[in-house]
């Protein structure tokens, strides 16, 4: 009973890194939003250049660093609602850094531990408990991408500043929600590949182990 408890803890353990890991990756892959800014066309709907669009996106970026800590610093106009909900973004994805790094360190303590004494029935565990995420996230996507949108700001923030206005907060103009969209199926694409790996570990180490 206590080695079961332990895999399940150490299965739960693995399973934030991953997602954690997936939302850190995504975060700060900027060739993601680099790619968008031709392929949603934001420079025509936005009326930016891009060079004004890759600058304010890129300080959104750097600002939501854990080691980050100045101030927001965007050339375009921000409302003292935009800046309060940045801040909490900025809480949230600090959070997640940390949460990540944080995961991974007991994970490579607790995973060494248990593949010297030939016990990784907990890969399995991970992996499927890693995939229960997107699927349940992947599901509301495909469903209703707006309401699902809705939904995860609802439960996030206490607040609706989150609903920007152009006007006094033009930087929402180059942030589409397509752009928000795509960063979710890669978060979901990077966690399935964290999940299809645990598998394959324990086949491997199986095999390995002549399990």
């Amino acid at each position: 009973m206590r080695t079961s408890m332990k895999n399940i803890l150490i299965s739960l353990c693995l399973a934030l890194f991953i997602i954690s890991a997936s939302v850190t990756i995504t975060l700060n892959f900027r060739p993601l939003y680099y790619h968008d800014i031709s392929s949603l066309k934001i420079e025509e709907t936005s009326g930016f250049s891009k060079k004004v669009i890759r600058e304010n996106y890129d300080a959104l970026i750097d600002y939501n660093q854990f080691f980050y800590s100045g101030k927001l610093k965007l050339t375009l106009p921000m409302s003292r609602e935009g800046k309060i909900h940045f801040e909490e973004v900025k809480r949230i994805f600090v959070g997640i850094e940390y949460l990540c790094v944080i995961t991974l360190i007991l994970s490579c303590f607790l995973i060494k531990r248990k593949i010297r004494s030939r016990n990784i029935d907990f890969l399995r565990s991970a992996s499927i408990i890693t995939v229960l995420l997107p699927v349940i996230v992947g599901i509301l996507c495909a469903f209703n991408w707006d309401a699902a949108f809705t939904l995860f700001h609802e439960i996030m923030f206490r607040n609706d500043y989150w609903v920007f206005d152009e006007a006094t907060d033009p930087v929402i103009m180059i942030l589409p929600d397509a752009f928000f969209l795509h960063c979710a199926v890669m978060i979901i694409l990077l966690i399935l590949i964290g999940s299809l790996l645990c598998m394959g570990f324990r086949s491997f180490f199986r095999h390995r182990f002549m399990l």
